[in-house]
């Protein structure tokens, strides 16, 4: 009775080691833990060859032939000519491939994605106004362009815009009380001097964006002559004379007032609103007619529209 146990001791031991001398006794004593040692790897992986297990590998591939669509969808848009542009806004820089034949509410979108920033609340800037309806491609974007956004959170523009529009409200209210700026005393002394000699031609019922030179050959209201330059990189009008140049943060223009000349009417007498009240407008005479609504825009953003 005794040797058996001894062989089954010494079995036991066998097993423990890499060479076994006594492989029936191994054999006959550990068949559950190898069969344990087989089934534990075959149900990680999933397998173990029951049918159930059979289909989870079918089940994990599943989601593959979506993912396959998503990047040929990326294919087809690579197909697609693109544009590079540096989108700039606040201080930070966007690289940017873009469809050339998107449009600009497009890329208002795209903007929205990188800044967080609603389309609504942007002004965004391509050699004036970008044009929401037109493609990069018809307003002539390339690569390289440069495109600036200014906007602000929504907190921010509902604390400028209120006292904007309610100044645009008042000063409505008096234009209807009063006769045309034109015939008033202050601003005739300067029309009578006549339209300038180099004044910058009109084009009546067109709207154009803002040309890349400043506006000039136009007076302000001692009758010297100003120019106009929008700084669209730094947000910024510049109103020039012979004596000095103004650099204006265009944040701080609280509004644009503008009034065709009785006699021609494609020029416009036009007033940047530079403090609380109408002491401080700023006036310009001889405005071509159609750059008014782009000098709106531009200053004053889109979004007092909306």
């Amino acid at each position: 009775g005794g040797a058996p146990g001894l062989e089954r001791g010494r079995a036991g031991e066998v097993s423990r080691g890499p060479g076994s001398s006594c492989p029936l006794p191994t054999g006959a004593e550990e068949p559950g833990m190898e069969a344990e040692a087989q089934e534990l790897p075959l149900g990680c992986g999933g397998g173990g060859g029951s049918p159930a297990a059979g289909r989870s590998p079918e089940g994990e591939e599943r989601p593959e032939p979506p993912q396959a669509s998503v990047s040929n969808g990326g294919d087809e848009d690579s197909g697609r000519e693109l544009v590079e542009l540096k989108v700039i806004w606040n201080k930070n820089k966007f690289d940017v491939k873009f469809c050339l034949d998107s449009t600009g509410a497009e890329l208002k979108q795209k903007i929205h994605s990188l800044t967080g920033l609603p389309p609504a609340m942007q002004k965004v800037m391509f050699k004036g106004l970008l044009p929401e309806d037109k493609t990069l491609r018809e307003i002539k974007v390339t690569n390289g362009a440069k495109i600036m956004v200014v906007g602000s959170t929504i907190n921010d523009v509902l604390a400028v815009n209120t006292p904007k529009e309610a100044a645009q409200q008042e000063v409505k209210a008096e234009e209807n009380k009063k006769e045309p700026l034109c015939r008033q005393k202050q601003h005739r002394k300067v029309l009578d001097k006549g339209k300038p000699d180099d004044v910058m031609p009109s084009v009546k019922g067109v709207q154009e964006r803002l040309p890349t030179v400043p506006l000039s050959g136009m007076y302000n209201k001692s009758g010297g002559k100003v120019r106009l330059t929008f700084k669209l990189e730094q947000d910024q009008l510049w109103i020039g004379t012979k004596e000095r140049t103004e650099k204006l943060p265009m944040g701080s223009i609280k509004n644009v007032v503008s009034e065709p000349i009785e006699g021609h009417e494609d020029y416009h007498m036009m007033a940047f609103q530079l403090g609380p009240t109408e002491a401080s407008y700023y006036w310009v005479y001889w405005v071509p007619t159609q750059y008014v609504d782009a000098i709106k825009d531009t200053v004053l953003g889109k979004w007092q529209y909306f």
